[in-house]
């Protein structure tokens, strides 16, 4: 009978070393839903992937004269540094372009009313596909990590 004894004893080891698992893999689960969850608040394309403007465009000229100058700019100094008239048609127009932007999420935002920069000035670039680096992120380094 002592053969059954250590049948038995291995059997319910295994047994706790299954339900072990499973309780991990529960753990893991709710885990990767959290991050779903989460995920249904970070817009698609985090304001950088996918967003190209057309080429000559005064957004694009809008860009280029925010990446050279490296800081926010009012959006009269704008139109001057993309030579088109400073009058209140073409300050809406532009103004409207930009703020469809800055809602968005995508390439610009809004410091000051009025005013406009790009959301990353430095990692800007001319072709419309900025992409973040992974250290641009804002969770903390044992983020997932159990404890």
């Amino acid at each position: 009978m002592q053969i059954r004894e250590q049948l038995q004893k291995l059997l319910d080891r295994k047994s706790q070393e299954i339900r072990d698992l499973e309780l991990q893999l529960e753990k893991a689960k709710a885990y990767v839903q959290a991050l779903q969850d989460s995920m249904r608040f970070v817009p698609r394309d985090n304001g950088h992937e996918d967003t190209a403007l057309r080429p000559g465009s005064a957004l694009a000229q809008t860009r280029e004269v925010l990446q050279k100058a490296g800081k926010p700019m009012h959006i009269s100094e704008i139109l001057k540094a993309i030579n088109k008239p400073v009058d209140k048609k073409h300050r809406l127009s532009l103004s409207g372009s930009l703020s469809a932007y800055v809602r968005n999420g995508q390439i610009f935002r809004r410091p000051a009313p009025n005013t406009f920069a790009l959301i990353e000035p430095n990692k800007a670039s001319s072709s419309g596909s900025e992409t973040p680096d992974e250290g641009d992120l804002d969770l903390p380094e044992d983020f997932g990590v159990d404890k």
